[in-house]
């Protein structure tokens, strides 16, 4: 009985292994923890540790996938009347 519960749970960590990104899905998207995620090539370097090659693009600057969390649309700005002096007239200096 509890080898057969401990298949069970592990079934869904199998099942959430996310799709491979090769030179030949290159250019492909997927939706990956929430984001819209694109299969590119990626330069390595010192900094990240990773050699070059090709792999998911998930960063912050990708757009969101699935459910989407409308917004209300932004309050419009007051009109404001901006009032410039006509060409070659100079404007006074400021009464402080």
């Amino acid at each position: 009985m509890r080898p057969l519960l401990f298949l069970l749970m592990a079934t869904p960590a199998l099942a959430a292994d996310p799709p491979a990104c090769t030179p030949a899905q290159f250019g492909a998207v997927a939706c990956l923890s929430g984001r819209l995620c694109e299969c590119r090539y990626e330069r390595g370097g010192s900094i990240t540790g990773l050699p070059s090659g090709v792999r998911w693009n998930c960063s912050i600057l990708r757009p969101s996938c699935g459910a989407q969390e409308f917004m209300a649309p932004p309050a419009p700005l007051p009109n404001l009347l901006l009032q410039l002096p006509p060409p070659g007239m100079q404007q006074p200096p400021p009464r402080w």
